[in-house]
């Protein structure tokens, strides 16, 4: 049992080695804010420079902000538009549709006759002597 704790000896002492070692980058870490600190309180200018850059920052994050928000309603608008401008082309597609399906009828005239046989408008007494007068001085 005594061998055991040998071996366990050196793999403590390696960790207590690694943990002085972070604890001594720590201080120094410590150490330089410190100083920083103390350059900051002896130098007016860098103070004053500090607190303008801090306005700065604020003022650049209520820009974001409201940038955001703005962006958030061109969005809303863009869908908005788009689901206005996909119904009027489905509807323009349909318009289309039946433009295309209508057909001019094809002429009464039979392939036997040599002449048009297609009659006068009516009167709006619907006259058949007008008619025959017509259709007589077609023939």
């Amino acid at each position: 049992m005594a061998v055991d704790g040998q071996d366990e000896l050196p793999e403590a002492t390696q960790r207590e080695a690694e943990l002085q070692r972070q604890l001594d980058g720590l201080q120094s870490q410590i150490t330089e804010l410190h100083r920083a600190r103390e350059e900051v309180v002896e130098n007016p200018e860098l103070s004053s420079e500090v607190q303008s850059l801090r306005e700065k920052l604020d003022e650049h994050s209520k820009q974001q902000e409201q940038s955001a928000e703005k962006l958030s309603q061109l969005e809303s608008e863009n869908l908005t538009l788009r689901d206005e401008n996909q119904a009027l082309n489905t509807a323009s597609n349909k318009k289309r549709h039946f433009q295309t399906l209508i057909r001019p009828m094809p002429s009464r005239e039979t392939p036997n006759s040599g002449g048009d046989m297609t009659f006068p408008p009516m009167t709006s007494q619907g006259d058949a002597a007008t008619r025959e007068k017509t259709m007589g001085a077609r023939i």
